[in-house]
């Protein structure tokens, strides 16, 4: 029988290669081997990427599996289904993550970013079957699925799935009861199916510990002894059923910090817990641009600008008064369609919009911070 994952010899914390630091525009690899050794030496096993971070699999095979024995490390990565149309190329898109990371064998292979749209051409693609065929050849030794949409859709995709061993969910104190996101339903879910989680976006892409933020102050005057950050990964670490806690660090600093954390990881105390909601009230009021996300400006833009994310990533900005680690969320949003600096200032947007917002003046803001 193949070895449960609850087995794994898996540290509480995990490195994600998602947000890795650069140095003139490319990946720095003398800081990313530093903090690569920083994590193992620390007791750190569990590596995360994806096939569609940017270079990031290459990174993690240069400075990690080169680098240390394979057996030490816990590699995974995903299966992006965003182009895919055929079998062929899924089994092409393995065969490139394997050669990126120069592995012979991934630990744990997850179907990226799942909804009830891109899990029905997982379905129609047979990428069930063909993780499951994998795990019986041992090219992946686990299986299991990153998850952004409702509860209802987990609960869905876990009731067909079974076989998924754990489930990657978006978890942190403030997305935790935001009707958005659903944070806390989604983990109810995955803890009703009996499944482990895996932590993403604990620290909310590096937003929670921002110096600039409306919060600093607060936390500070709370414990000036400990970190921003230290505050989000507590408030994971009072959950039951987490496997590990995945972090996108950018820095070695970012790296010894969580490090420090973990090391000593304790779940918040009850007038801590009162001192984050607090915070969540404080970031809750402030304004932001009153996008509903209905769409109605995209089709008519000539310029193909994906125009409610960029407005997503503007408002990050205002809430959380940093533009830290939203450069990677604008290259997101503009990967397939214009950048804010392609806004022809025509205004069809602004007529379909039903907010009758000022978007043309907003892209300028967002061209200005990101262009």
């Amino acid at each position: 029988m193949p070895q449960s994952i609850l087995t794994e010899k898996i540290g509480k914390l995990g490195f994600g290669y998602m947000r890795l630091p650069r140095k003139d525009g490319a990946f720095d690899m003398k800081q990313i081997c530093k903090m690569a050794d920083t994590f193992i030496e620390s007791g750190g096993t569990y590596f995360d990427t994806a096939f569609v971070y940017e270079g990031a699999e290459v990174a993690l095979g240069e400075s990690v599996i080169k680098r240390y024995p394979r057996d030490n490390v816990y590699i995974a990565t995903k299966l992006n289904l965003g182009r895919i149309t055929t079998p062929a190329q899924v089994e092409e898109q393995l065969k490139t993550s394997l050669e990126r990371l120069g592995t012979d064998h991934i630990d744990s292979y997850l179907l990226h970013g799942l909804s009830a749209k891109v899990s029905e051409k997982a379905e129609s693609l047979g990428a069930w079957e063909y993780l499951q065929d994998l795990k019986a050849k041992g090219v992946i030794r686990h299986m299991g699925f990153s998850f952004h949409s409702t509860p209802e859709d987990l609960d869905l995709i876990l009731t067909r799935h079974p076989e998924a061993e754990f489930v990657q969910l978006q978890l942190n104190y403030l997305d935790w009861d935001n009707p958005k996101v659903e944070s806390r339903r989604q983990y109810e879910v995955a803890r009703k199916h009996g499944k482990p989680v895996i932590v993403m976006e604990p620290v909310k892409g590096g937003k929670l510990a921002s110096s600039t933020s409306p919060i600093a102050e607060l936390l500070r005057d709370a414990d000036p002894k400990v970190s921003m950050a230290s505050w989000a990964m507590r408030f994971i670490a009072q959950m039951e059923g987490i496997l590990v806690t995945l972090s996108g660090m950018s820095s070695l600093e970012q790296m010894q910090d969580n490090v420090a954390t973990f090391s000593n990881l304790k779940p918040l105390t009850t007038d801590e817990q009162v001192i984050i909601d607090r915070a969540i009230g404080i970031i809750n009021a402030v304004p932001r641009i009153a996008c509903t996300e209905c769409r109605y400006c995209v089709g008519d833009c000539p310029s193909k600008i994906m125009i409610p994310a960029l407005i997503g990533v503007y408002n990050d900005y205002l809430i959380h008064n940093t533009t830290t680690n939203l450069a990677h969320s604008y290259r997101f949003c503009t990967s397939n369609g214009g950048k804010a600096c392609d806004c022809i200032a025509c205004r069809a947007c602004e007529e379909t919009c039903p907010q009758k917002l000022e978007i043309v003046d907003t892209l300028a803001k967002v061209s200005a911070l990101f262009d």
